[in-house]
């Protein structure tokens, strides 16, 4: 199986337990049918039995089994970008997403798992019929406490674990999973003939449903069994019809759901409740600054709150997750469900949601003052953990346009929508708080010229055009310098794209004209820097090209700058080709690679690939630049429009082609290309990185 083709369902941290029934119906529904959705009531485990089928399922799928968690998402129109964010399809089309999503699996044998669609249902359905129309050899394997009622759906109702009977006998799933899970946090613990009884008995209460046992099981090192059978059963008799929290409690393993979270929701204290409250306005993961930031005031200090998640976590209301950025805390969603219900009980709902938006957008400000400077990798790792969150926040700002935080945050995210490789969503939510919020103002000037730049870096100039021009019009008027001089980096780049070098040219050099470097970097500037560079490039004047790119790197170094620092790397490797000096473009190309690479810029990355194959093309290395481009094509696949419709791009790659088919040949060139196009792109990259062995001349 080719490595790309693997997908990303994810590693399996517990045992499951039981379900062989289950998962073989699972199978052979998915041998006959397409469309197969999981439903039952929340922590019945349906997230964990589709991950484990999906994983048996993989290897009969020639492109893979990929999993697109649902849950964080507020917004329905968000599901086909989660799904193109999840595949090897990134979101740079300006096309619809669901348009470009039917294209990309049309001809692919594929397994989509849809995780927790009940929130979403309308949406959900809808991407799920046209995409199984549009893609004959896709399936669909989802999970939802409700059918989404496509056409041919089989639907899998998914009980609770079998309990054993009053007298110990019958099957014993339920006590194995209430073993396995305690004896994680009780080293040693055992069922034994002194603890089976009110073990089975426990089981029974919770109706077998497998969350509730793991809640229980986090209390098992607390109280003994027959001590929490007593307080459950205290706590069904205190429930009865009176939850206004959870709802209603039919079937009966609703009532142990919410029997089980409420006696654990008892057993923290009056600090730990209120936090699990108010962290669930939380999408996806947070961290504990985030958490202080948010949710502490008064009744909730903000040193007790790292002592309270730790509490949380101990237990199971949180799960906490060490990364390489720090660590993480997350709930699942039934337990974020019912703090979220006791949030509004309190009445505190709109103000927490007000206060996350308001974090996030702080975190956005600061992103956005540092990202040009030395601190990029962690300023992508920090935003793309908080994806979930920024989606949350943004929806949320996008219900009050009028304060023109929606204009804010999205466009302060420029740069976690462009380098960090979420163009596409960055576009949609740009036009979205354009549309809302039309009142002129230096806030809508820079939304005005991001949503250009999004539009332009996915090849679009006309659209990206007519959002400049506005912006173009509205800062004069205002006086914004710094948003005039966007708009004008965005008339150049549509220049660039379009072949107008002469104005291209003369768009560049104004804006470096007025450039004053004591005011530190800017993204116009640096676009001008590049702007130059391309045009005498394809004009020949090719030492007029390196000094502009030479001047731009000591401007990016003195601030620490690497991503378009990079860019300015590839350009220079474009001048070194234009020389044949193809040594020096490879060193070039490789070094923006890695750099592009580590910050998931997919255009940096499909552009750094072309340029390497046109290096060994040109060194009659034939065979490496076919692999080259058919890795080029495989995140090329994934953007808007090739070599982003750079009409000195596209002749070079089509030369490069030209080039390594005369030297092999037709047949070992497809070959290899097809090699390079079907790898894993973490592999693909490394070989592209490595040096270049030439064949001793009895080998070729």
């Amino acid at each position: 199986m080719g490595g790309r083709h693997a997908g990303n369902l994810p590693a399996e941290t517990t045992s499951l337990v039981g379900r062989r029934g289950e998962l073989a119906r699972i199978r052979r529904l998915c041998r006959e049918y397409r469309m197969v959705t999981l439903t039952g009531v929340g922590g019945v485990g349906k997230t964990r039995l589709a991950l484990r089928a999906a994983a048996l399922m993989r290897s009969g799928f020639g492109d893979g089994a990929w999993f697109v968690a649902l849950s964080a998402l507020d917004e329905g129109a968000l599901v086909p970008y989660a799904v193109a964010e999840t595949l090897p399809l990134a979101d740079r089309s300006t096309r619809p997403m669901l348009e470009v999503l039917t294209e990309y699996l049309e001809d692919r044998h594929l397994l989509l798992v849809l995780d927790t669609c009940e929130h979403l249902i309308d949406d959900c359905a809808g991407a799920a019929r046209e995409l199984l129309v549009a893609a004959p050899r896709l399936s669909i394997l989802a999970t939802s406490r409700r059918p989404l009622g496509v056409p041919d759906e089989q639907v899998l109702i998914i009980d609770p674990l079998p309990v054993p009977d009053p007298g110990g006998g019958g099957r014993q799933e339920a006590v194995v999973l209430l073993a396995e899970r305690t004896a994680r946090t009780v080293p040693g613990f055992a069922v034994t003939d002194g603890n089976r009884a009110e073990l089975a008995r426990l089981c029974r209460r919770l109706e077998g449903l497998p969350l509730a046992i793991e809640l229980a099981a986090a209390r098992l090192r607390e109280l003994p069994a027959a001590e929490l059978c007593e307080r459950l059963d205290d706590r069904f008799a205190l429930l009865g019809d009176t939850d206004t929290v959870a709802g209603d409690a039919d079937p009966p393993w609703h009532q142990a759901l919410r029997t089980a979270i409420g006696w654990s929701h008892q057993l923290c204290t009056p600090q730990e409740r209120l936090l699990w409250a108010r962290a669930s306005v939380f999408a996806g993961s947070f961290d504990g600054t985030a958490a202080a930031e948010v949710c502490a005031d008064d009744l909730l200090p903000a040193d007790a709150v790292p002592g309270l998640l730790a509490g949380l976590v101990d237990k199971s209301i949180l799960i906490w997750s060490p990364t390489g950025g720090g660590e993480r805390y997350r709930m699942l969603d039934t337990i974020r469900e019912y703090g979220a219900g006791w949030l509004r009980a309190l009445g505190e709902q709109e103000g927490l949601r007000r206060r996350h938006r308001d974090f996030y957008l702080r975190l956005a400000r600061r992103g956005d003052a540092a990202w040009l400077g030395p601190d990029q990798v962690s300023w992508n790792d920090r935003t793309t953990a908080e994806h979930d969150n920024l989606r949350t926040a943004l929806d949320h700002s996008l219900s009050a346009p009028g304060d023109h935080v929606a204009l804010e945050l999205a466009a302060a995210l420029w740069f976690f929508w462009y380098p960090c490789g979420f163009l596409r969503e960055g576009q949609h939510y740009l036009e979205r708080a354009l549309a809302l919020d039309t009142e002129p103002g230096t806030v809508r000037n820079r939304a005005l010229w991001v949503c250009s730049l999004t539009l332009m870096v996915q090849g679009d100039p006309s659209a990206g055009m007519a959002w400049a021009a506005e912006c173009a019009g509205a800062a004069e008027q205002l006086g914004d310098t710094a948003a005039a001089h966007a708009a004008q980096a965005m008339v150049m780049a549509a220049a660039t794209i379009r072949g107008d070098l002469t104005l291209a040219l003369a768009l560049a050099d104004s804006l470096l004209a007025v450039h004053r470097p004591e005011h530190g970097l800017t993204l116009p500037t640096l676009l001008a820097r590049l702007g130059q560079s391309h045009v005498h490039t394809a004009a020949g004047r090719v030492e007029e090209a390196v000094k502009a790119l030479e001047e731009m790197c000591a401007e990016c170094d003195e601030h620490g700058e690497r991503w378009m620092r990079s860019y300015a790397d590839l350009f220079r490797a474009l001048a070194e080709l234009s020389l044949g000096r193809n040594e020096a473009a490879q060193v070039s190309a490789g070094s923006a690679l890695e750099v592009k690479y580590r910050l998931h810029d997919s255009i940096g990355i499909a552009l750094a690939l072309d340029i390497l194959a046109c290096a060994a093309s040109a060194s009659g290395q034939g065979e490496v630049a076919a692999r080259r481009l058919g890795l080029a094509q495989q995140v090329w696949d994934t953007l808007g429009r090739a070599q982003v419709g750079i009409r000195e791009w596209v002749s070079a790659r089509e030369n490069c082609e030209r080039q390594a088919r005369a030297a092999i040949g037709d047949d070992a060139y497809r070959a290899a290309f097809t090699e390079g196009y079907d790898i894993g792109l973490d592999a693909g990259i490394v070989r592209a990185l490595a040096p270049i062995t030439p064949r001793p001349a009895t080998e070729r």
